[in-house]
């Protein structure tokens, strides 16, 4: 089978990894990949927003499947385009997206499944946005409407805060046409989990829960970004919960899609907080996401390949079993760009430890910087002036191996497995630790819920 991944970061890095081990025969191709993946697929310097690229792309190189990575190119339609052009590409069409491109087209969707979910109003100017914050009281949370890649939600805890975020997103136009409209959403107490479900339009394929780590520093604090590190499994997610989000979330709303034109062929994400009355959804997205992916695919020993190449070729999961996993934990620790998320810096050389047995090292935003040719020395100077001199061809001029370079934003995600929850954070953590990157950021604290529940069990007198 000859597949090709579209996207450059982390997430479609530990993808082309599951593929290679559920098939090791695959052809792997990538557009545009990165440094990492260019070690088991070959990459086209294709951006994953180039649509047409992509397309020329797909009738030069005849793949078998597409996998989408990124929100973006599936918001745009390339899975419409595909389609037409009779290219077998897994993912949603551009109307199913706008569960995550549209968070108001999102909620409106929940509306008509009976899907839980926290009020929210939607808002285009700020005087109308303010009113009803104040009306909600804080702690608030602003969203972004369009995408925002990850950054289009702030939980206010006071109303000066709301109101910076409101006049920043629709007044100062921050993040852009993302920010055009915004929701003023219920804060919802509880704990975050996702939850991934593979789709065939009517059917879908739980994968196990994660937990991701938004906040920029340990403790979750500072600023949201697009995921600081995550780990699975999580122990608030059990089988009754799974039970739940399918039956109450994730198969009413593919109904509501496909009801309304729009069925869901794909990954559909389930942002969800698991409060005392449930699990409520926080949000969709309509793809794999990052780095929730990095942390689940190592404990998965189903084959990932076989229902989403069945899928995208216009198949169906029925008669497929539910997914198996590996005993054992994992914890993904992204190391991200210093000044990140606000202004992440470009550059700076990237030095990897050597492997270590149960880590993965997943490429984000790393590049090598562009090959160049050593001086030669004096002495090969002159030799290659005497083969000149006799006639004879001089020796190629050495090159170098190009060093790793962060390219900004989340530059790597390092996944730890190991038996246990502490040991595969301790695996992680280290090794995160000692990758040179001048400047780097990172969490130490990642799976703390979970450690810290897992030590109250421990400490709990017997009964």
């Amino acid at each position: 089978m000859k597949l090709l991944i579209i996207g450059s970061g982390a997430r479609e890095h530990a993808l082309a990894w599951k593929f290679r081990q559920d098939d090791s025969s695959i052809e792997l191709i990538a557009a545009p990949g990165n440094p990492g993946m260019a070690s088991i697929a070959t990459c086209f310097p294709v951006s994953a927003d180039d649509i047409e690229g992509l397309v020329a792309l797909v009738q030069a190189e005849q793949p078998d499947v597409t996998v989408v990575g990124p929100e973006a190119p599936l918001a745009a339609g390339i899975v419409d385009r595909f389609t037409v052009e009779g290219f077998p590409i897994f993912g949603p069409t551009k109307a199913a997206a706008q569960i995550e491109s549209s968070k108001r087209y999102a909620k409106e969707i929940m509306r008509r499944a009976g899907v839980a979910t926290a009020n929210a109003s939607h808002h285009t100017t700020a005087v109308s946005a303010m009113r009803a914050a104040r009306m909600l009281g804080a702690p608030v949370v602003i969203k972004a409407s369009g995408l925002a890649a990850g950054k289009g939600v702030v939980i206010a805890e006071t109303m000066a805060e709301a109101e910076r975020a409101i006049r920043s997103m629709i007044v100062d136009g921050a993040l852009g046409g993302a920010g055009r409209e915004i929701l003023v959403e219920q804060y919802m107490e509880g704990e975050e989990l996702s939850i991934f479900a593979v789709c065939d339009g009517s059917r879908a394929m739980l994968l196990r829960g994660a937990q991701d780590h938004k906040r920029l520093l340990d403790g979750d604090h500072g600023p949201n970004t697009g995921g600081m590190g995550a780990y699975a499994p999580v122990s608030i997610d059990t089988p009754l919960l799974q039970y739940k989000v399918l039956e109450e979330i994730i198969r009413p709303t593919l109904a509501a899609l496909k009801d309304d034109g729009a069925a869901f062929s794909g990954l559909l994400y389930a942002g969800l907080m698991i409060t005392p009355s449930g699990p409520k959804v926080v949000e969709f997205n309509c793809r794999f996401g990052d780095p929730e992916t990095e942390a689940l695919l190592p404990l998965m020993l189903s084959s990932l390949l076989e229902p989403i190449a069945e899928i995208a070729r216009g198949g169906t999961l029925a008669g497929m079993d539910d997914f198996k996993w590996r005993i054992g934990s994992a914890v993904t620790t992204v190391i991200a760009a210093p000044g990140y998320p606000v202004q992440p810096r470009l550059g700076g050389k990237i030095t990897l430890p050597a492997p270590e047995d149960g880590v993965y090292v997943f490429h984000g935003g790393t590049k090598h910087q562009e090959k160049h040719v050593r001086p030669l020395s004096p002495l090969e100077r002159r030799r290659a002036e005497e083969a000149l001199a006799k006639g004879l061809p001089a020796e190629p001029e050495p090159e170098e191996e190009p060093p790793l370079q962060s390219a900004g934003g989340r530059v790597l995600a390092i996944t730890g497995v190991a038996p246990t929850l502490a040991s595969a954070a301790r695996k992680s953590r280290e090794y995160a630790e000692r990758v040179q990157l001048e400047g780097k950021q990172l969490r130490r604290d990642i799976a703390w819920r979970e450690l810290a529940r897992l030590q109250s069990r421990r400490v709990q007198p017997s009964a």
